[in-house]
């Protein structure tokens, strides 16, 4: 089967956006990690709500989030890339995995202490 471009402004970014849904909705609804920081996310919304942070505040966990579930995602993608690849163990696939957990991990430090920096004042 042969792919065909959609060069028309509108429809092709409308696929676009219709594959991006498509997705997100997989990385939701199959990957543990994703539900796991989803709830996350669920969690410091409602935290932010209780506490009323201000804009500003907002602004940053909502950056974190997406910096997170973003990053995330792409680590998913490049283990199935990988695992599609080579399924056998292999020691330069796991280097490669590991650096996109790595990634992953930097990310999740970040949202950490953006989010210490946010809530320790409104809980202490």
């Amino acid at each position: 089967m042969k792919f065909k471009k959609d060069e028309t402004l509108f429809t092709g970014r409308l696929k676009s956006i219709v594959f991006a849904v498509k997705g997100a909705k997989q990385l939701v609804t199959t990957e543990h990690s994703i539900m796991v920081q989803s709830i996350i996310v669920i969690i410091m919304i409602i935290a932010g709500c209780y506490f009323g942070i201000n804009r500003y505040e907002w602004m940053m966990q909502i950056l974190v989030f997406g910096l997170v579930l973003s990053i995330e995602g792409l680590n998913t993608a490049v283990e199935k890339i990988a695992d599609f690849v080579h399924p056998d163990f292999h020691e330069r696939i796991g280097f490669i995995k590991d650096i996109a957990a790595g990634a992953v991990f930097f990310a999740a430090i970040t949202a950490i202490i953006i989010g210490c920096i946010i809530y320790f004042p409104y809980l202490f």
